[in-house]
């Protein structure tokens, strides 16, 4: 998914994108103080391309 998203989005994050290692299976995906996906709110993984359609929605203002 890292991978999928500097791909896709690599203009739109100047900033560069940061995994940060986590416990207790907690996932967020966060841009600035926005959140796009968090497994700890939703109780699940996302779904294929769930995060970056997110993302791009976020993006797209």
């Amino acid at each position: 998914m890292a991978e999928n998203i500097l791909h896709d989005f690599e203009e739109n994050l100047t900033g560069g994108l940061t995994l940060v290692p986590s416990s207790g299976g907690v996932f967020e995906v966060s841009h600035g103080d926005q959140v796009v996906f968090s497994k700890k709110q939703s109780g699940r993984f996302p779904e294929e391309n769930e995060v970056e359609e997110a993302l791009e929605g976020l993006l797209a203002g």
